[in-house]
């Protein structure tokens, strides 16, 4: 592989252990009561609302940052985008290592808004990628290769938190900064890589002649097209569901069996395993088998069932496995979405969709983010109890909406 190629993939590498990455240290600080970055006397209930509105500053900036960062790359090139990620990347982890440093929670939210709105690096990436290939072929292994990155990404981030925050593991070395460190080292990597070896295929730079109001723009174009509706509709319950599940599934594991940063970091590296296999391997075969419309619909059912299952376990090492068919569910039914969404529009509208589903994931994650919270200082189960509502929203609109010709066609 090429030092180019190298650069481009560790970009992709590095944008998606983010998130694994920093969860677990995230519940860690503010929810684990021995923890000492909040004051000894802050209440559960004062805990939980602040983790909500920590997470879901990231996914209200990424909301904007997503639509906005990666349109802008077509203007001032795929080079400068990516930088501009990079740094922003680089400057939330310095962030977040200082507020940890000094606990100080609102340099930790400055820092995950940063991260938020620089979060769009993989599209940029991909398009990067699409950009220097020379056929079909090449461009079909360049974006095996991005998933390939994603998948490490997935796996790596929460490993990383876990072992170099364990004691247990490095002793007096380890400690919850050290995880960023090591994050913004590969950063730092990947922005040099990219300043020497990547330069843009694209060389024409245009006058840029939108805002951040863009992202509504394009929103408001779906009004017109009622097949993209009925799919978003289902979409958005879909991811709904899953960030239900995702963004507070390391804030239950405490507060339910009192998992260690170490513990919730081998939960999430069981999510990134399970994801990183299954996504290239079964969505094909299950398409194939059953179609587009009634894989979507199985695979809902299963995570309803699965996250049902998850909810009212009473043992802690059944977690781990009752994880497993859940982000099969998911990792099976997203790619299957995604491919019917790319069927109902032509090649000319391929960007402007995928930003749609872009925004719909944004906007479903901030509000769950923001609102589960408050649900987990009631209940712990709640956030979960909302995902699941959420998979049999999405059934019943599976089984109404999508009976219609428009979508049936897509199938």
């Amino acid at each position: 592989m090429s030092l180019l190629r190298l650069s481009l993939m560790l970009v992709v590498f590095v944008d998606i252990m983010g998130q694994g990455l920093i969860l677990p240290i995230i519940n860690t600080l503010l929810i684990d009561p021995s923890s000492k970055f909040l004051p000894s006397d802050t209440s559960h209930n004062t805990r939980e609302v602040l983790y909500g509105v920590l997470t879901g500053i990231f996914y209200l900036f990424w909301f904007f940052g997503a639509a906005y960062i990666s349109k802008l790359s077509d203007y001032i090139g795929r080079k400068r985008g990516i930088v501009i990620c990079l740094l922003g990347a680089l400057a939330g982890y310095i962030l977040t290592i200082i507020a940890i440093e000094t606990a100080n929670f609102y340099l930790l939210l400055l820092g995950r808004a940063i991260s938020g709105f620089t979060a769009g690096n993989q599209p940029i990436a991909q398009a990067a990628l699409i950009d220097i290939s020379r056929d079909d072929d090449e461009r079909a292994r360049n974006m095996g290769k991005v998933v390939a990155a994603s998948a490490l990404g997935l796996v790596a981030g929460p490993l990383i938190a876990g072992l170099l925050s364990d004691t247990a593991i490095l002793g007096s070395y380890a400690t919850l900064q050290l995880p960023f460190y090591c994050a913004a080292g590969l950063v730092s990597l990947a922005l040099l890589l990219v300043l020497v070896y990547f330069h843009d295929a694209r060389l024409e730079h245009r006058k840029i002649d939108f805002g951040l109001g863009e992202v509504f723009i394009n929103l408001l174009r779906v009004r017109d097209r009622p097949t993209i509706i009925k799919l978003s509709a289902v979409f958005f319950f879909f991811e709904l569901g899953l960030n239900s599940f995702f963004i507070y599934l390391n804030d239950f594991a405490i507060e339910r069996f009192h998992f260690s940063t170490f513990q919730n970091s081998l939960l999430l590296t069981v999510f990134g395993l399970v994801m990183a296999i299954a996504s290239g391997l079964l969505a094909g075969p299950a398409i194939a088998r059953f179609g587009k419309i009634s894989t979507v619909a199985y695979t809902l059912i299963l995570m309803a069932v699965s996250l049902a299952l998850f909810t009212f376990n009473p043992l802690p090492s059944l977690s781990y496995l009752l994880v497993v068919p859940i982000v099969l569910g998911f990792a099976i039914g997203y790619p299957t979405l995604i491919t019917l969404f790319a069927a109902s529009v032509g090649e000319d509208e391929q960007g402007w969709v995928m930003g749609i589903t872009i925004a719909l994931f944004t906007i479903g994650s901030g509000f769950i983010a923001l609102t589960g919270g408050a649900m987990m200082a009631i209940d712990p189960r709640l956030p979960f109890l909302t995902g699941i509502a959420s998979y049999i929203v999405a059934l019943i609109f599976v089984f109404t909406l999508w009976r219609q010709d428009d979508v049936k066609a897509l199938d």
